[in-house]
């Protein structure tokens, strides 16, 4: 049933480009020497046209060998990879990120940081207009792009294939629904600053954040309201690993919201035998990266120590 499921969600809702990818041809330059790792600008083929790019950040201690697991870190609106590896305080990606791509790093994990084209402003915006008549989305390329990112991360030598996590923040959030809930070689994710009683949010005129009163008007995806709220697209997930991480004062939601859909995640989990794997943590903070909880969950579902 999951599988029609996942099926359904991924060609009718978000649309399915097609699987014949380019060869990736990877093409990458060293751009990052930290104490601790070196970080590397990647380019891969996807289709004509359309490339996915990202930054790479691969610990200096690698033993000949050694297989590790990865965390791709997810930035959100208008947004580069670097933003999320930044560790200078005095810039606005610092004021939501706070570094966790390189913090990930320190701790010993590879990371991978990749660019979702939901940037531009109105350029993206058009693109995902001109997408919808052909059945398509912004996260049909997006969708496309991780999974020819996620391949080429596996078949790395020093990548273990099976530990490949997620963790995005915004509309990375938003990927962390969407991507792990299609492509199983994530076997986990983790949504920040994104989890919602989704439909409530794009249909409501008195919902305080709602999308009728946003400048995002490409926000609304075919038939999702009578298909996939958060909760059915984290049970897509299942039962892999799955966290939200939810700011008390992060202005994308309502904790009384959040806290109902996700009720119906954990109650998903639990019907399986495995509610451990469901978890949310709720923090006294805004629209940003918080890094506690999700950090302890990556250690423990990823098998890393704690340094």
């Amino acid at each position: 049933m999951q599988r029609a499921a996942r099926a359904e969600f991924w060609e009718k809702t978000i649309g399915k480009l097609p699987l014949d990818y380019l060869p990736p041809d990877p093409r990458t330059r060293q751009i990052h020497d930290n104490e601790k790792w070196r970080g590397y600008d990647v380019v891969l083929d996807v289709h004509p046209n359309v490339f996915a790019w990202g930054v790479l950040l691969v610990p200096k201690d690698l033993k000949p060998g050694e297989r590790r697991p990865v965390v791709v870190c997810q930035h959100g609106l208008e947004g580069v990879p670097e933003d999320t590896i930044t560790e200078d305080q005095t810039t606005q990606a610092w004021k939501y990120y706070k570094g966790f791509a390189a913090k990930l790093a320190d701790q010993g994990f590879i990371v991978y940081a990749p660019h979702n084209p939901y940037r531009g402003q109105d350029k993206f915006r058009t693109l995902q207009r001109k997408a919808n008549p052909l059945g398509l989305s912004l996260f049909s390329f997006i969708i496309a792009q991780h999974d020819v990112t996620t391949r080429w991360l596996a078949s790395l030598p020093f990548v273990d294939p099976e530990r490949i996590g997620f963790y995005g923040l915004s509309y990375g959030g938003k990927t962390a629904m969407r991507v792990p809930a299609v492509l199983d070689r994530y076997c986990l994710s983790i949504c920040s600053g994104d989890f919602n009683e989704w439909v409530l949010k794009c249909v409501s005129d008195i919902h305080p954040s709602g999308y009728l009163f946003s400048p995002e008007y490409e926000i609304w995806e075919w038939d999702l309201g009578h298909t996939f709220n958060y909760a059915e697209m984290a049970l897509l997930i299942a039962p892999r690993p799955f966290m939200v991480e939810r700011g008390h004062e992060d202005g994308v939601g309502l904790d009384e919201h959040v806290g109902y859909e996700f009720a119906k995640v954990l109650r998903g989990y639990t019907k399986l035998g495995v509610p451990e794997r469901a978890q949310i943590e709720w923090f006294d903070g805004p629209h940003t990266i918080h890094g506690e909880g999700t950090y302890r969950f990556l250690h423990q579902w990823l098998r890393w120590p704690e340094r």
